[in-house]
């Protein structure tokens, strides 16, 4: 069968998918074997509960056998994590300048923007899924490259799914610049101070203060115990909307000295009398975070300690009076003046982790934001119109070039006699031209289920259906059925570059990104070839 043909053609590309190729006899992606699939390759929260942290990535701190470790460090609840996506490197300035245009001022994505001293942009690498953030230091910072490699290396080997990890860096002629995951849902300061549609909710905040109590245990464990300036700022969300500690403030701060840059009211008392940042001065730090999460304001530790009367108006009767004394409590030994009375890392985690009592909720859900999709990577040829919007995992473009599409690609997959002809031929094409009407009109159920009558028959095949009935399922938010549906359409036009688009985009949705990328990849490959075979006729 010409499925076989192409399935077996995985095999020599060396990817994931050849094992469908290992299909029953009717000769493509039956749901059991498919599942199976997703389940051997795909580290997915949802589905399959992933192994500890520290077996993915070096953890010198091992040697505790206390029960409550993954509590204490973070690591069960850890986020999917792409470990080879985590190497630390030396960028060069011109891959840096390519991924953010030349440091555009649209890339922009400091708090106060331009006016920042340290600019921080968003890009993103050639030929690379992830976003990243990168830190612009003025010229003056960091004048002995040495010392800045040394400290960026430093923290570079920090990895920990409560932080925004550091990734590399950039040390060329007088440039400092650091690279690090990039956190796509802004930071706690804009959640809980500047929002729109809602404030956080009270298990939220619960949430964001137990893992970034869990970051610093984290940090302190491997030896670097010292945060510079944490406060709501520095928590940023990731894709998902869980909070993450950011990972710049563990670096010492360059030659102006300075470790705190708010104002002087939410500074440690020690820090204000010799200048030095000491571990009990990053515990004085979350305990002002403590008090911006219970009140929803910026308030000053002075105003702040032993005080219920201090909780955001907007949580009135959707909070636990129980939880939000002991975080009180907690807030008020953090902001003790003398240093030596302060809790330690592990303290704090151990108050917090009682609190934290939905752990099944996805955090995006807890913010009320959407979950960001990762794209395919940058492809390495040009992109036709539905090649970028695959890229981009738009829907609704791709939605729009497959309406427009029609059926012109369907020419020569059909060739049907005469006896064909029959009354349930009229009705599979009627069923078909219900499915039209309904994935014209965006009514994405109604369209699957009369495509579905019309591939049921089965007298007619059409990659087109298929490639349609695939972006109902992913629509719908089903990207294993839209997967089977995008090889299908490649089993019956074994050359169509929109069978590959669309499995791309099912693959990313699946979180299978070098797949996604690799299917990208030849579908702008076939596209390319199938516009050089035009010109040349």
């Amino acid at each position: 069968m010409i499925c076989d043909n192409i399935l077996a053609s995985f095999n020599t590309r060396d990817r994931k998918l050849r094992v469908f190729r290992e299909r029953n006899k009717m000769g493509c992606c039956q749901s059991s074997l498919f599942r199976r699939r997703v389940r051997e390759n795909h580290h997915h929260p949802e589905k399959q509960q992933q192994q500890p942290y520290h077996h993915q990535l070096p953890h010198r701190n091992n040697n505790n056998n206390n029960n409550n470790l993954n509590q204490i460090d973070g690591e069960k609840e850890s986020a999917t994590v792409d470990p080879s996506s985590f190497t630390f490197s030396e960028f060069s300035l011109s891959d840096l300048k390519a991924a953010t245009n030349n440091f555009s001022s649209e890339y922009i994505v400091s708090e106060s923007g331009e006016k920042a001293p340290n600019l921080v942009y968003k890009g993103r690498l050639q030929n690379q899924k992830r976003w990243i953030a990168v830190k612009k230091f003025s010229k003056a910072a960091w004048p002995d490259p040495k010392q800045f490699v040394e400290e960026a290396s430093g923290v570079g080997k920090l990895r920990h799914p409560r932080l925004a990890n550091l990734i590399g860096y950039c040390c060329d002629g007088d440039e400092r610049l650091l690279v690090a995951e990039f956190m796509p849902n802004d930071t706690l300061a804009k959640h809980l101070f500047h929002w729109e549609n809602q404030t956080i909710e009270w298990a939220m905040r619960l949430r964001v203060a137990l893992y970034i109590a869990q970051a610093l245990h984290y940090c302190t464990s491997e030896g670097r115990p010292l945060y510079h300036d944490l406060n709501a700022y520095r928590v940023l969300f990731d894709e998902e909307g869980d909070p993450r500690l950011s990972c710049f403030g563990l670096m010492k701060n360059s030659r102006d000295g300075k470790s705190y840059s708010t104002n002087l009211a939410y500074t440690p008392p020690e820090y204000l009398r010799n200048g030095r940042v000491t571990p009990e001065s990053v515990i004085y730090s979350f305990g002002t975070v403590l008090l911006d999460l219970l009140s929803g304001k910026h308030i000053p530790p002075s105003h702040g300690k032993n005080n219920m009367l201090l909780m955001d108006s907007h949580l009135e009767g959707k909070f636990s009076t129980e939880e939000a004394t002991v975080v009180v409590n907690l807030a008020s030994k953090c902001l003790q003046y003398e240093p030596r009375e302060r809790p330690n890392t592990k303290d704090l985690v151990t108050t917090l982790a009682p609190l934290h009592t939905k752990p099944d909720v996805r955090s995006h859900i807890m913010l009320g934001i959407p979950k960001q999709e990762e794209a395919p990577s940058t492809p390495q040829r040009p992109l036709s119109a539905m090649g970028e919007a695959c890229s981009r995992m738009d829907l609704t473009a791709i939605h729009q070039i497959l309406v427009a599409t029609h059926y012109r690609d369907d020419e020569g997959t059909n060739e049907l006699s005469f006896q064909e002809w029959t009354q349930q031929m009229r009705d599979m094409l009627e069923a078909r031209k219900r499915g039209d009407y309904a994935f014209r009109d965006k009514d994405f159920k109604t369209a699957i289920d009369n495509y579905s009558q019309f591939i049921d028959v089965g007298t007619m095949v059409s990659p087109t259906v298929f490639a349609r009935r695939s972006l109902c399922y992913l629509l719908c938010d089903q990207p294993d059925p839209a997967l089977r549906d995008a090889m299908q359409a490649q089993c019956v036009y074994p050359d169509w570059p929109t069978a590959f688009y669309m499995q791309s985009v099912a693959l990313a949705k699946l979180d299978m990104h070098k797949d996604a990328a690799d299917m990208l990849n030849e579908a702008a490959a076939l596209e390319e070839k199938k516009q050089r075979g035009a010109r040349g006729s």
